[in-house]
């Protein structure tokens, strides 16, 4: 049976990211979250760290329903170079059953 998979990302927007109109900025963002609901993902929480953090400005845990939505959604996110306007750091892992 296949296992959610967690994914916890954290980012910060890149220089390019800053030369998009606000416009561009707003479609890019709904691109990404067509993204994920296309996949069968979801957020869970995405939070603003830009007051604690210098090095990540946001970060969020997704969940997918396996590890095949996880990588065609990074295969989606790649089609509209959301890493060109995003640097991230991410860390996947599924849920501890308790014994």
């Amino acid at each position: 049976m296949a296992q959610e998979i967690y994914h916890l990302f954290l980012a910060k927007p890149t220089e390019a990211w800053y030369q998009l109109s606000e416009e561009e900025q707003n479609q890019l963002l709904a691109k990404v979250a067509e993204a994920l609901t296309q996949v069968g993902g979801k957020s869970i929480v995405n939070c603003n760290s830009s007051w604690s953090s210098e090095q990540w400005h946001f970060w969020g845990v997704e969940q997918y329903p396996n590890i095949e939505a996880l990588q065609k959604h990074t295969e989606l996110l790649n089609a509209v170079n959301w890493f060109r306007y995003v640097e991230s750091m991410t860390l996947q892992g599924t849920e501890i059953q308790p014994s």
